[in-house]
């Protein structure tokens, strides 16, 4: 599962701050999808999403770095040749365009698919989700083995349950309908009466 909003444009990670003196940054993904090839065209903002006045940057070169930083990456752009380029880049969304995603694997989904969908537990409306969240260690990476978290609202002005996105408890997914159809655990969804 990837996170991005529904729109044509695709956010792949976020500029966090310098690495190196050559206008290297290093940046924490957005996404697990095979995004990263230097050579491609990518699109920086501040904030919302590019438009088309946005002018186009290479990704020159990549690199996942280990120790303290692995599980982030190392992003070369073109224009940033030095420590002060870089730090002037810091706290940017690096996007491309939705259209040159690459092919999903069964049984993935991108968030923005997720997020509005109406959950059915056992074929009944459960609520809406909400938000997903990504399980984080202490150190405040991403768990790539725990499940993903539906956030799902109930009912209005309530507060939320989180209900794990495990394989094995999904019927169907349907992102054009909008909906999310689980057979869920007894106990897991608590409702009133």
């Amino acid at each position: 599962m990837t996170n991005a909003a529904q729109s044509e444009w695709f956010a792949i990670a976020q500029l966090l701050r310098s690495q190196g003196r050559r206008g290297e940054l290093l940046a924490e993904p957005l996404t697990d999808l095979d995004v990263f090839h230097d050579g491609r065209e990518v699109f920086l903002v501040s904030s919302g999403e590019p438009t088309a006045s946005t002018p186009a940057r290479l990704l020159e070169a990549h690199f996942f770095p280990t120790g303290r930083n692995a599980g982030r990456i190392v992003l070369k752009l073109s224009g940033s040749e030095s420590i002060t380029d870089a730090e002037a880049l810091e706290g940017q969304h690096l996007f491309i365009p939705a259209s040159s995603l690459p092919a999903l694997e069964e049984g993935t989904w991108f968030v923005r698919d997720l997020i509005g969908s109406t959950l059915f537990d056992r074929g009944n409306a459960a609520g809406t989700i909400v938000d997903i969240q990504f399980p984080v260690g202490s150190d405040g990476r991403r768990l790539e083995d725990a499940p993903s978290l539906l956030e799902v609202e109930t009912a209005p002005d309530t507060e939320t349950v989180l209900i794990p996105l495990v394989l094995a408890w999904i019927e169907s997914v349907d992102a054009e309908a909008r909906a999310v159809r689980m057979n869920l655990p007894d106990g897991l969804l608590a409702t009133e009466a």
